[in-house]
């Protein structure tokens, strides 16, 4: 397959920042007495950004809608910016994945705001490995719109016939059908099995994708 620009997704795809994730929505629903999230609920949640994220948990049955949802977000965002990678690790072999596949050009594309994925790769010494980081911010749209792909086309300077995304869930694969690119799944992360089927491709761990990339 020749591809020249490989697409990223962030969380659930190269890093588990689940458990950091839970702890700052605790932190941010702790004053108004709503029912801490577990790690394995927080997976569940995640996926459409912080908004979204802070609705989810506001619109859940006995919750006060009434809530003041941007100071719930303001909140969230206060404590995860400063406990970014507390307990977040990288997953098994995307560094060496990443060194191995240095040829091609790489980009970010995440639904978490760019600043903070930006400084989530910095502080685990993944940024250098990539060209361009977009974040749920940097355009009108986030996945699964596939604006935020022809963004990454347009800056890369890259065409959708040379470009692959990998991530670990159908927003992924749905915003790469919509840009007409290929898609690559990943079993590990944060989705079933059973959302990933429309993906061309699928991956049980990273170290898998060099061989799809260039097949014997």
């Amino acid at each position: 397959m020749p591809i020249e620009l490989l697409i990223f997704d962030l969380d659930g795809t190269l890093i588990d920042s689940s458990v950091d994730i839970a702890n700052a929505i605790n932190y941010a629903i702790e004053p108004h007495g709503i029912q801490p999230v577990t790690v394995e609920e927080t997976i569940n949640l995640v996926g459409e950004g912080i908004t979204r994220l802070i609705e989810k948990i506001v619109e859940r049955e006995g919750v006060n809608v009434n809530i003041n949802r941007d100071a719930l977000i303001n909140r969230f965002i206060e404590h995860y910016s400063a406990h970014l990678i507390d307990n977040t690790t990288v997953y098994p072999y995307v560094r060496e994945t990443l060194e191995e596949l240095k040829g091609h050009k790489k980009a970010v594309l995440s639904n978490k705001r760019e600043a903070l994925a930006r400084k989530t790769l910095d502080g685990l010494g993944l940024l250098k490995y990539f060209d361009l980081v977009v974040g749920s911010d940097t355009t009108k749209e986030r996945k699964p719109s596939p604006v935020p792909i022809f963004y990454a086309l347009s800056r890369m300077n890259a065409s959708p016939d040379k470009t692959v995304i990998i991530g670990d869930s159908s927003f992924d694969i749905e915003a790469g059908k919509a840009a007409d690119i290929k898609t690559i799944a990943v079993t590990y992360g944060y989705r079933s099995l059973n959302s990933l089927k429309g993906a061309d491709f699928t991956i049980n761990k990273m170290s898998e994708l060099a061989g799809i990339l260039r097949p014997k």
